[in-house]
């Protein structure tokens, strides 16, 4: 594929995940984050994917820079949200009596 159009479909998947989070009520955002760890894992994926076609394709050290940070910053996507699921299941825990 060509970069220019990878560079498109960031763009409109970006602009499209704006606009659907945006219009989620507040107290909905932290089950619907753990509810999205599991497919925040496949973003994990698809980043290996992706930096993996920048190797294989050669585009430059940019590109793969670029695909190595985003693996990076999709695998703290996924320990965050599994960080804030513990933190809210912990809230439920009845406090042990000392």
């Amino acid at each position: 594929m060509h970069p220019v159009i990878l560079l498109a479909v960031f763009v409109v998947c970006t602009i499209a995940g704006y606009l659907i989070i945006k219009n989620v009520p507040s107290l909905l955002h932290t089950p619907l984050m753990s509810g999205m760890n599991a497919l925040s894992g496949v973003t994990v994926v698809g980043a290996i994917s992706a930096t993996g076609f920048a190797l294989l394709a050669d585009l430059g050290c940019v590109a793969q820079i670029i695909g190595c940070l985003a693996i990076i910053l999709a695998t703290v996507n996924v320990f965050g949200g599994f960080g804030v699921t513990h933190r809210m299941l912990q809230m439920f825990n009845k406090k042990k009596a000392k």
